[in-house]
Formats: structure tokens, C-alpha cells, sequence
């Protein structure tokens, strides 16, 4: 009965436009979430499957087209944390036993998918763009002679350290971590770690600067002086 209450529910205040069915949301859904904090703000459209497993903080904002789904395992969980902006058709997926978690302030563009079974972390104040793709997960095609769909997968996870910039349509693949203030190009496949402060670009990714230069960080400081003289 729980089950079909929590369904009618979500399929009934999903669709309510205008700021009624913001603060429609904002009240009754606090009953089916793991937690939902302060000035949450769901624009009408945003499709929950297993609410239980999802954790909001303060002021997340989850924008209209958004996908958040936790279903497959009871272990699963989903956390948002503060002033978290998920922006418009966004797919996140937890499959099974995956912990999704994504820190303070961060902003994943129109678009992205980030998805399971492996666990992902993103770190606070990230920028993730427009159609980028987080999946932390590989199959297994090692047997020729077997169907790809019948060997399994390998599922390490994904880190995304504090402070990191992926541009728009980057992919990240499993077992991946991004080190703190890097910044990842357009078009990028990342298939190897890639230390803090780094600056990457191609397929497969490779690191072509790192900011901790003296010529990236003249050129950022020239930068600075010259939008310091306008005024």
C-alpha cells in the first residue's frame, strides 16, 4: 500500500507547473525522501523512482526533464548535497548496491548522465557540461566466443575531486579519478586518473598543462591586471 501511495503521489504533483506545484512538492515530498532539506526547489517534470533512496540538502535545484533514479537495490542511495544544480534533462542512475554523491555547490549541466553500478563522488563546486557522460561501469568482452551481454562487468567507480571543470560532452569511464582544480576539454574521454591541477584534452584524455605552470599562471595573472585597468 506504502508502494502504491508513494507512486500516486509522484505522478500526481510532477506535473503541476508554476510555483503551486513548487511548493506542492516541497511539502509532500518530504515524506517519501531518505532526507530533503531547506528551499528545495523540483521544477514540474522531474521524474523519482525510489525516493527512499534519495538524499537532498539545502537549496538543491532540479531542474524540468530530470531523471533521478535510485531503484534496483535497497542499498542503493543518491545524495545532493547544498546548492546542488541539476539543470534540464539530466539522467542519474543508481543499479545496484551504487552510492551517487555529489557535493556542495556543484552544477551538472543540461543533459549529462551519470550512471551506476559503480559508486561515484563529485566533489564540491564542480562544473560538469552539457552532455558529458559519467559511467562507472565496463563490460567485459575478453571470450569471443560468448555474447558481451553474458561475461559482466567490472565496476571500479569514479571520483571527481573539489573545484574540476569538464567541458561539454566529456566521458568519464569507470575507475577514473579527476584530481582537485583540473580541467577537462570538450570532447574528452577520460580513461586514465588525472592528477589535481591538470589541464586535459583528447581521446583518450592526456594532460597538456598543468596550472601550477609559471606560463599558465603568468598568462592568468596578465589577465587579471588587464580587466583590473579597465576600471
Amino acid at each position: 500500500m506504502a508502494k502504491i501511495q508513494e507512486t500516486i503521489v509522484l505522478n500526481l504533483l510532477k506535473g503541476l507547473p508554476t510555483s503551486i506545484g513548487i511548493q506542492m512538492r516541497n511539502l509532500l515530498y518530504r515524506q517519501l525522501f531518505a532526507t530533503m532539506g531547506k528551499s528545495v526547489f523540483i521544477q514540474y517534470g522531474v521524474e523519482f523512482v525510489a525516493p527512499s533512496c534519495i538524499e537532498l540538502g539545502d537549496k538543491v535545484a532540479i531542474f524540468r526533464g530530470v531523471n533521478i533514479n535510485a531503484s534496483g537495490h535497497q542499498n542503493n542511495k543518491i545524495h545532493l548535497a547544498d546548492e546542488v544544480v541539476i539543470d534540464y534533462g539530466v539522467d542519474i542512475r543508481a543499479l545496484v548496491n551504487t552510492s551517487i554523491y555529489i557535493d556542495k555547490r556543484t552544477f551538472i549541466g543540461p543533459y549529462v548522465c551519470i550512471a551506476g553500478p559503480g559508486d561515484i563522488k563529485i566533489g564540491k563546486d564542480c562544473l560538469i557540461a552539457a552532455h558529458s557522460g559519467i559511467f562507472a561501469k565496463n563490460h567485459i568482452y575478453s571470450d569471443p566466443t560468448q555474447l558481451i551481454t553474458s561475461q559482466g562487468v567490472t565496476c571500479q567507480g569514479i571520483v571527481i575531486e573539489d573545484d574540476c571543470w569538464l567541458g561539454s560532452g566529456v566521458k568519464v569511464l569507470d575507475g577514473v579519478t579527476i584530481g582537485k582544480g583540473s580541467v577537462v576539454g570538450a570532447g574528452a574521454v577520460v580513461t586514465k586518473n588525472i592528477p589535481p591541477l591538470s589541464v586535459a584534452a583528447g581521446v583518450p584524455a592526456r594532460v597538456i598543462k598543468s596550472r601550477q605552470d609559471k606560463e599558465f599562471i603568468d598568462s592568468r595573472l596578465q589577465s587579471i591586471v588587464k580587466n583590473i585597468s579597465r576600471f
